[in-house]
């Protein structure tokens, strides 16, 4: 599905936001698979009821593509397996936004892209090979021209809505990746021109100029009455220095 708004991985909403059944038959991309089924339907639905035919000369049918019964196996081949895988490739576009995992929808998208770029080209030889065997057929007597032609004309058709496809599905694989967010955790770059963090940065330092204070000295005439008193090794207590002890 292409998704023209909103958060989206791999050209489909994220999971959770529902499914919207107009929508998605509104999508390009559903549409152009539905032509795809319809297309598939025509080539081998209409091989397998006029695709067939009795010769005069046999009583066995042929195929009526220059009675080459494998250029009509191989038609109803492709156009059956792309029947097929029109109906699960719808299925899986509508439960594609339920998908949570974002590699599952890389597989789902790498899936589709694989099996439409293959049946392109297997259309393309489809189409190469009828129209060779139809071009080589001179016996058209009973041959319903319609029929063949429409296979032919079919054919050719579903080469353009699978190459259409095919362009759908490498767009969704080449956004898928850029879709989808995811939070990155990286470190901050350190500030070689800064020792520290810039939350942490110190606010600049003025340093005052220190000034010393000037004393202005006493007048020598003045004595000093913070001056100490001399030093005596030995100083003799307070009191009477006449006292004696008794002696008994």
């Amino acid at each position: 599905m292409e998704e023209t708004g909103g958060a989206s991985a791999y050209g489909a909403s994220l999971a959770g936001g529902g499914f919207d059944p107009s929508k998605f038959i509104r999508q390009p991309q559903t549409i152009v698979r539905l032509l795809s089924w319809i297309f598939a339907l025509v080539v081998f639905a209409s091989i397998t009821t006029e695709g067939y035919i009795n010769s005069v000369h046999s009583a066995t049918a042929k195929c009526i593509f220059n009675q080459n019964d494998s250029a009509c196996q191989y038609a109803v081949g492709i156009g059956v397996i792309a029947f097929l895988a029109c109906v699960a490739f719808l299925v899986l576009d509508a439960y594609m936004p339920f998908m949570s995992n974002a590699q599952e929808r890389k597989y789902a998208v790498m899936a589709d892209l694989g099996f439409s770029g293959a049946w392109t080209f297997l259309w393309f030889v489809c189409f190469c090979l009828l129209a060779s065997m139809w071009g080589r057929t001179h016996d058209v007597n009973g041959v319903p021209m319609d029929a063949a032609r429409a296979i032919i004309a079919f054919s050719f058709f579903s080469i353009a809505t699978w190459g259409i496809l095919t362009y759908f599905a490498l767009g969704r694989f080449r956004r898928g990746v850029d879709e989808v967010s995811i939070p990155t955790y990286t470190e901050t770059p350190s500030d070689h021109h800064t020792p520290y963090p810039p939350t942490y940065a110190p606010t600049s330092y003025n340093p005052t100029t220190y000034t010393p204070t000037t004393y202005t000295a006493y007048p020598s005439g003045v004595p000093d009455m913070h001056q100490q008193p001399p030093f005596t090794p030995n100083p003799q207590p307070q009191g009477d220095f006449g006292y004696q002890p008794p002696s008994f």
